[in-house]
């Protein structure tokens, strides 16, 4: 957009950033922090032909992680760095803001939200010019609800609650007419804040936004509770639900060692990624067997579950499992996923209850606890670690508008924060790699098989 824009020096410069100095357009974060001697090295993938960098990089036949061959487009080796710069491309004194929630609920909306009118607050964007859009991407054009103003007194203290002041919703994106109020209201820069669904939302705004020469800053912040977005680290709340899940697999644990033959089973939430219950079980030390959609298990036979959870039983006198929302769908026996929600995410059959049918019908005199947090684990504050992530995370989303930028999000990438285009992150779900080592490591941990 900066070809459109006038140029001029950020508030910050007068203290140099609070003394931190600024970040240049030329810093550049590599995408691909690992060079692997061989596609044959443990969570190794040998990719397609890459070009050469204006780096002075040839190009070749290049070794990536090996979950990246979720990715449809060929990366850059670089990304741009995020951060504050010394020349911004809006006036705070004139600029409007507006911020929006979408999807399902994450622990950290609150936080994101206080951090971004808080940050648009200190480069001077005047009380009255911050708007909260209510429940979703309908509140542009619902008339049943108005954007609500935001103040920094207005978002006082909301990180210390869960959910979202603003509300949220599914689906319901009408883009003409978003773009049609973005251009009324006269909003220089919209924040989105959600997942798969509204970064693509976001997208599709900001390719109306220049078609039809509305000059509005459209910047994402990634959220997901399933940790499924590309490229990134980690999402904002993603240690705090594993935090919360472990509090179910410790009651598992509790209730299983306290009955014989008892079985602790827990559902954890994980629709297509199993990140959640791979990393819960890992940290808990409680779990015997965790399945996520990314792999499949046999139940029967001298390879199946069933069979090791037998085995686990005599030896010990308990057993924990936990599963993930997605996994095993394709063993229900009617049918698995039955279509999909307003934001294009597959909606499932219970894996859950049916395991408990299976385990009451296999270990007849077994004492069997089914335990299902499913929500609980989303609507809780924010860890400390999540806090300080999602304040750093919101600071970038405003340095990148004031920066000119559009059409690109904010997040963590190999322990850096970058501005990525938006389009990268939306090709399909991130996904728990059967080869790459976090997989690995919990299966060596517990001693899990194959289950095939």
């Amino acid at each position: 957009m900066r070809s459109k824009l006038v140029a001029r020096p950020s508030p910050f410069v007068a203290h140099n950033n609070f003394g931190g100095g600024f970040v240049s357009d030329q810093d550049r974060v590599a995408l691909n922090s690992m060079r692997f001697a061989s596609a044959d090295s443990a969570g190794a993938s040998r990719s397609n032909f890459f070009p050469g960098d204006a780096h002075g990089g040839k190009g070749g036949i290049n070794v990536l992680e090996a979950s990246m061959d979720q990715l449809n487009m060929t990366l850059p080796p670089w990304a741009i760095r995020a951060g504050a710069r010394r020349d911004i491309y809006f006036d705070p004194s004139q600029a409007t803001a507006a911020i929006v929630t979408c999807g399902g609920l994450c622990p950290g909306l609150n936080d994101v939200v206080q951090g971004l009118v808080n940050k648009l607050t200190d480069y001077g964007v005047p009380e009255g010019k911050i708007l909260g859009i209510k429940y979703g991407f309908r509140g542009f054009y619902d008339a049943q609800v108005k954007p609500i103003v935001l103040s920094k007194r207005v978002v006082d203290g909301i990180q210390l609650q869960g959910g979202t002041i603003l509300g949220t919703s599914r689906g319901g994106a009408n883009i003409r007419e978003i773009v049609k109020r973005i251009d009324m209201w006269g909003i220089d820069m919209l924040f989105v804040v959600g997942g798969n669904g509204g970064n693509a939302g976001a997208n599709a705004i900001n390719a109306m936004c220049r078609q039809h020469d509305v000059p509005c800053s459209v910047v994402g912040v990634p959220k997901s509770i399933d940790n499924d977005i590309l490229l990134i680290d980690k999402c904002f709340g993603f240690d705090t639900a594993v935090e919360e899940s472990q509090r179910a697999l410790m009651a598992a644990k509790v209730e299983a060692s306290s009955a014989r033959k008892g079985i602790g089973l827990v559902k954890l939430m994980g629709r297509q990624s199993g990140f959640i219950a791979m990393q819960a079980s890992m940290a808990s030390g409680v779990v015997d067997a965790c399945l996520i959609p990314e792999v499949n298990f046999k139940l029967d036979g001298d390879n199946g579950l069933l069979k090791y959870l037998d085995g686990v039983i005599k030896a010990k006198g308990h057993c924990v499992v936990c599963v993930a929302e997605g996994a095993g769908q394709d063993i229900l026996e009617d049918g698995g996923q039955i279509g999909t929600d307003a934001s294009g995410n597959p909606i499932l059959k219970d894996i859950g209850a049916f395991l408990k049918d299976k385990f009451k019908a296999y270990f007849k005199d077994a004492d069997i606890k089914y335990i299902d947090p499913s929500y609980m684990i989303r609507s809780v504050s924010t860890t400390t670690n999540d806090r300080i992530y999602c304040k750093i995370l919101a600071h970038n989303a405003v340095h990148a508008a004031f920066a000119g930028f559009t059409g690109i999000t904010v997040g963590l990438v190999n322990t850096h924060y970058v501005y990525l285009p938006i389009p990268v992150i939306i090709q399909a779900p991130r996904k728990v790699d059967p080869r790459g080592k976090a997989w690995n490591r919990l299966r060596a941990a517990i001693g899990q098989p194959s289950f095939q």
